[in-house]
């Protein structure tokens, strides 16, 4: 079966300062529960803060390394899901669920794309 990344974007501008809340993130414990269940989630984690993070860049043959926060970036990967789904439109059913369990004040995009085999 082929496997599928989903990225979790989020704009760190008006995420909630303080993070998820206690039963989002029991929703978000329960959904996990189930997906791993079904044989559909392989792993999942979320990310730190781009302020702790760095980019490395290569052009022209030379590298440069910066460290966040990345101002010029508006959304940022904020976590990801490494999923086993028998095609595209099962990976995207999972993550609808996933964006669901959400409150109404979050903002999240989801980028589910197809690891190329081999």
């Amino acid at each position: 079966m082929p496997r599928y990344l989903s990225l979790v974007r989020v704009d760190e501008a008006n995420a909630p300062a303080e993070g998820p809340s206690p039963e989002l993130m029991q929703r978000m414990g329960e959904l996990i529960e189930e997906m791993t269940k079904a044989g559909v989630l392989l792993d999942t984690a979320g990310l730190t803060p781009s302020a702790q993070g760095s980019r490395v860049h290569y052009t022209g043959g030379e590298l440069s390394v910066t460290d966040g926060p990345f101002t010029e970036s508006k959304e940022v990967i904020g976590g990801y899901a490494l999923l086993q789904a028998k095609d595209q439109a099962e990976a995207i059913e999972w993550t609808k669920r996933f964006l669901k369990i959400h409150e109404a004040h979050w903002t999240v995009t989801c980028e589910v794309r197809e690891i190329v085999e081999g």
